[in-house]
């Protein structure tokens, strides 16, 4: 395996920027997951690693050798993409083996490659069969078999598992795991699901608008995220945003009123009065009970999921907030509630989007 290295990587097509500046390293072995919206240069910096697409301008270093010049056969990587690509007039076995045989690699070594590959993907029961007798999940499997036995430096990953339905993506994405604590190989793994990110991820890079917003472990972005974009992005539901400014600084302290927040005393950090703050609540600690603030509005939608409910509630503001309710007692649409959240659970953002503080100290 390899380390991967990313260094003022920019792609433009005439004067729309996709990429803009990216520098990544990516460690020997790890798992790294591209996420962001749609649009945000995720899949573009993938195609790039494999040499599909050229860069505008930096470069690209895979095992410490710049890859730039070569092409994708070149740059021992292997790919799997979202729409599987496999030959419907090739079994199973042929589909893993071709290209190993085009590159001539000798007989006895394609079958101990394909052989290994397919009992770290159960496929064993599946090399006779075409995938037009596969299940969407199984053709996955032999993708990424293909990639498997070609031994490479670093494999790519392009949503591989969207194509599927919701059972079938968590099954593939419990093998994914198993795959990578087998092989230590160095992942980089492009996804829109941020569940699959945090679930697989060793690291994960978000992405907005061709830039790099935040690189970190999954619960340091989930608990210290860098910015409003990134709080607002990974957690499902989202983070609940509530507008406020500083009225007056003392002891160290800002009190900061909102209209859907009262008055809430944070740490002053470099703000002063007349400051536009953003405070962030997730779903999970927005509750009925005492807390640094309250707020209250009415509940449009309680979503039943079983031993957690979310209740979604009109703010004064009209802007909908969510709360995580546990248990069989959840309010019903049409109720008027009241919900606060644990000073230690609330983010402070200034009025640029940047994290400034993770508590506030107490309610005023």
């Amino acid at each position: 395996m390899a380390k991967l290295h990313i260094d003022a990587l920019n792609k433009s097509y005439g004067e729309t920027k996709v990429l803009v500046d990216v520098d990544l390293a990516i460690e020997d072995g790890e798992f790294l997951v591209l996420v962001g919206p749609s649009g945000c240069g995720k899949s573009t910096l993938l195609r790039m690693i494999a040499g599909l697409d050229a860069p505008t301008s930096g470069d690209i270093y895979i095992a410490e050798r710049k890859v730039n010049a070569l092409a994708p056969a070149e740059r021992r990587i292997a790919m799997v993409f979202q729409s599987y690509a496999l030959y419907p007039h090739m079994d199973v076995l042929k589909n893993m083996t071709f290209g190993l045989k085009f590159t001539g690699v000798p007989a006895a070594e394609r079958e101990r490659r394909v052989a290994e590959a397919a009992r770290m993907l159960r496929l064993e029961p599946l090399l006779k069969r075409y995938p037009r007798d596969l299940s969407g999940g199984q053709r996955q499997r032999v993708a990424i078999g293909r990639a498997i036995v070609r031994e490479p430096d670093v494999f790519l990953f392009d949503e591989p598992l969207s194509n599927l339905d919701a059972a079938l993506r968590v099954s593939t994405r419990v093998e994914i795991a198993r795959l990578h604590r087998l092989l230590k190989a160095t992942m980089v793994y492009v996804t829109h699901d941020q569940i699959e990110a945090m679930t697989l991820a060793d690291r994960i890079v978000v992405m907005n608008q061709g830039r790099i917003e935040q690189v970190g472990k999954p619960l340091d972005l989930y608990y210290e995220p860098a910015n409003l974009f990134v709080a607002g992005f990974i957690g499902s539901p989202a983070m609940n945003f509530f507008t406020g400014r500083v009225e007056r600084i003392e002891g160290g302290e800002a009190l900061v009123t909102g209209p859907c927040i009262g008055s809430v005393a944070v740490p002053a950090a470099t703000f002063s009065p007349g400051d536009d703050l953003t405070l962030g609540v997730r779903p999970e600690h927005l509750g009925q009970g005492a807390g640094a603030f309250s707020t209250s509005g009415m509940v449009e939608l309680v979503e039943r999921l079983g031993e957690a409910s979310f209740a979604h509630v009109r703010r004064a503001d009209d802007r909908l907030m969510v709360a995580e309710i546990r248990g069989r007692d959840t309010p019903a649409p049409g109720e008027s509630v009241t919900l606060s959240a644990p000073a230690q659970d609330i983010h402070v953002f200034d009025a640029r989007g940047r994290r400034l503080a993770a508590t506030p100290v107490n309610s005023a």
